[in-house]
């Protein structure tokens, strides 16, 4: 079951500043950017009812002048079908878009512009000191706020250093999602992409961002927030569908970013998800292999090569609807994944959610780095039953893969290099 919100959840107060071109200034590092200490916030000046912009005042002309209405977005969780982690290492993937889950991003011009809670996910109140100490448990020091705050501002600063100009309407930004937290399905990039969509449509500039360059947009909001990753989750939420991914050095330095290639997603076979509602025992040893592989660690440059190529070979499996070939190799993405990373960085409950899968058959590799597991059934209906009674067994839940559509719009096509 996809990740409840609490009961309880008192409504945080919105935040709040004049507009996208000085916020900014209103701060004097990014520790004070970012705090979210609500309801004593450093970053905005907050009221408990500012600025709501109800159904009613849809298409009224914003502080700008312009008229807009309410725009909404929604982008999917990412599962890693292959290739995954090479696309740091310079390598190939394949991913696709998970519709089973997504995070939305609603915009509502406003007055002013405000960044509004999630009643959930940003709580600051709470029932007691326990309340307190399980939602932290379960949903961490940090809610979607600071997320929709980098890509404000990464947003404008590519607009300004790219000579795009903007309006000067203001807006309000909320968020949801249902994507479980710590599953290794890219929520919080999820969040990011949904309100660059918004922001792209609100300043009506989407035609002048290249697609190419949006993963790129909001893998840069995730690094002000130290958030450490690469762009395969990004370019797959960006593109919606399945997607090739090469991020060979050679496109990376030409162009700043890789080669994105769209395949039809009615060519894969059935997938399923297999995740731990509490996730929280997974690995938690940090991991050496990338300063190992700045190093020039053969074993580790090498294996990444080899997942690399995992995907130009999945890529001909899936073309040529090779499902076996397709098994073999996200069997082996995994297995080279746990020799280069070591059981200890890995987690004994993710290792364990592979291994449930494979001892009846079916062929299993992480989504991401770990919370989640994909798997194949090659043996068909009788081998998915026995798949479900081992999850159920072991506790983990299960459910079939609803892969994403593009995303792309006409306008997008458009942006796209040829």
């Amino acid at each position: 079951m996809p990740h409840q919100p609490s009961t309880w959840a008192p409504r945080p107060r919105p935040v709040q500043c004049v507009s996208i071109s000085n916020y900014k200034k209103k701060t004097k590092n990014k520790k004070e950017q970012y705090a979210m200490q609500f309801p004593f916030g450093l970053l905005f000046s907050q009221s408990f009812e500012a600025n709501e912009v109800g159904e009613e005042k849809m298409d009224q002309l914003n502080s700008g002048g312009v008229r807009v209405g309410v725009i909404e977005h929604k982008a999917y969780a990412r599962v890693g079908l292959l290739g995954n982690p090479s696309d740091v290492y310079y390598g190939r993937t394949i991913s696709f878009s998970l519709a089973n889950f997504w995070a939305s991003v609603k915009l509502e011009p406003s007055d002013d512009l405000v960044i509004k809670p999630h009643p959930v996910h940003d709580l600051v109140q709470f029932q007691s000191l326990h309340h307190l100490m399980n939602r932290l448990q379960n949903e961490g020091y940090y809610g979607g706020v600071r997320l929709v705050m980098a890509i404000c501002k990464v947003f404008f600063k590519y607009c300004k250093d790219n000579k795009i100009d903007l309006h000067k309407g203001n807006f309000t930004l909320s968020y949801d999602t249902n994507i479980p937290r710590q599953t290794g399905l890219s929520g919080s990039s999820a969040i990011v992409c949904a309100a660059l969509d918004c922001l792209l449509d609100f300043y009506k500039v989407r035609h002048l961002v290249k697609v190419e360059i949006r993963p790129n947009l909001i893998l840069n909001a995730e690094k002000e927030l130290g958030i450490v990753a690469g762009l395969q989750d990004r370019v797959a939420q960006v593109y919606g569908g399945l997607v090739h991914m090469d991020f060979r050095k050679e496109h990376m330095d030409e162009l700043g970013h890789g080669i994105y290639k769209p395949m039809d997603i009615d060519l894969l076979p059935p997938l399923y998800l297999i995740y731990a509602e509490n996730p929280s025992d997974s690995g938690k040893v940090h991991s050496t292999v990338r300063q190992r592989w700045l190093d020039g660690d053969e074993f580790i440059i090498s294996s990444m090569k080899e997942v690399a190529q995992m995907a130009a070979e999945g890529q001909a499996a899936i073309l040529e609807k090779n499902y076996s070939k397709l098994a073999e190799l996200m069997n082996h993405n995994f297995d080279l994944r746990r020799r280069m990373f070591g059981d200890d960085v890995l987690g004994a409950l993710n290792i364990e959610m592979v291994e449930v899968a494979r001892r009846v058959g079916a062929a299993s590799k992480f989504t991401g780095s770990g919370g989640a597991v994909i798997a194949f059934c090659p043996n068909g209906p009788s081998q998915v039953e026995l798949l479900e009674d081992a999850c159920r067994k072991a506790g983990f839940s299960i459910e079939p893969v609803k892969i994403g559509p593009s995303r792309l719009t006409d306008i997008d096509a458009k942006t796209m290099s040829r």
